[in-house]
């Protein structure tokens, strides 16, 4: 395995720590530091669904239909069977719910889920169970409350809608190696050669927002993930091409409803109140 700096890796793959071949029943969990795993950002799936959480730093994670970021208090649904890569922060510690298919009315398709003190707690407990054989009555009747409560779990809009359309595709691909890429959609449709009113319809119909509003997604989700990974205000603001702190503030509290500061502050006090501080803190 190649790091990301291009030199050899000692680290195991990730995957290396699930054996799909026991039998866990419903549901099994696993908590993954990745300081002991190689991040793996290679497509893969699976025939069981996969909730992500993050108990520090965060998980970006890409799907056909979109990107979507994984920061404190939330979860990634992943479907069975869908293709999925997962590209983590450094300092990331995560835990993976698999659930067998058809064992809990989950979403059909890939969204980011809220989820609560109560569930979290359930779902590290199940990961105790899962690396254990205390597997009994209690723990199944537990990973059957479990899942209800997983389904009862509003969704959040952490993603960005992305398309297999290649002029689309080349747009996202470029803003997401450079989000402070401020060029205008008219630009944009120069360079991949439609007219505006085209490229217009084209993003509105592929991702059902408007280049605006898509491109705020964009870096809504980017600095989400620099954010959780440790990256200051000012860094991230800089980053994405705003012309002031202030500026970025400002998107962030209209598409959030509060400051970068207190959306963090507000999910680590929530897991520290669930018993969870020994997992956040590096």
């Amino acid at each position: 395995m190649i790091s990301k700096s291009g030199q050899p890796s000692n680290k195991p793959p990730c995957s290396s720590a699930i054996d799909f071949n026991l039998s866990y029943g419903p549901a099994m969990a696993i908590r993954v530091d990745f300081a002991d795993y190689e991040a793996e950002g290679v497509q893969h799936q699976h025939p069981q669904g996969q909730l992500i959480l993050a108990l520090y730093g965060a998980v970006t994670c890409r799907a056909e239909s979109g990107v979507w970021i994984v920061p404190p208090d939330c979860g990634v649904w992943i479907p069975g069977g869908v293709l999925h890569a997962n590209q983590v922060t450094s300092n990331a510690r995560l835990t993976y719910l698999f659930v067998e298919p058809g064992a809990a009315m989950l979403p059909a398709e890939c969204c980011t889920l809220s989820v609560s003190p109560m569930l979290r707690e359930m779902i590290h407990r199940v990961a105790e169970l899962s690396g254990s054989d205390a597997r009994d009555a209690h723990g199944d009747r537990l990973v059957r409350v479990m899942l209800d409560e997983l389904a009862l779990m509003p969704r959040e809009r952490l993603e960005l809608p992305v398309s297999d359309h290649p002029k689309i595709a080349l747009i996202t691909a470029a803003l997401l190696a450079d989000p402070s890429d401020r060029r205008t959609l008219g630009q944009w449709a120069e360079h991949v050669a439609v007219s505006e009113r085209s490229l217009k319809r084209l993003l509105v119909q592929e991702t059902g927002l408007s280049f605006g509003r898509w491109r705020r997604q964009l870096h809504l989700v980017i600095a989400l993930r620099e954010l959780a990974g440790g990256a200051t205000v000012q860094r991230v603001a800089g980053d994405l091409g705003y012309e002031s702190t202030t500026a970025f503030i400002v998107m962030f509290k209209k598409a959030l409803g509060t400051t970068p500061s207190r959306y963090f502050a507000e999910r680590l006090l929530s897991a520290e109140r669930a018993g969870d501080n020994r997992h956040l803190r590096p």
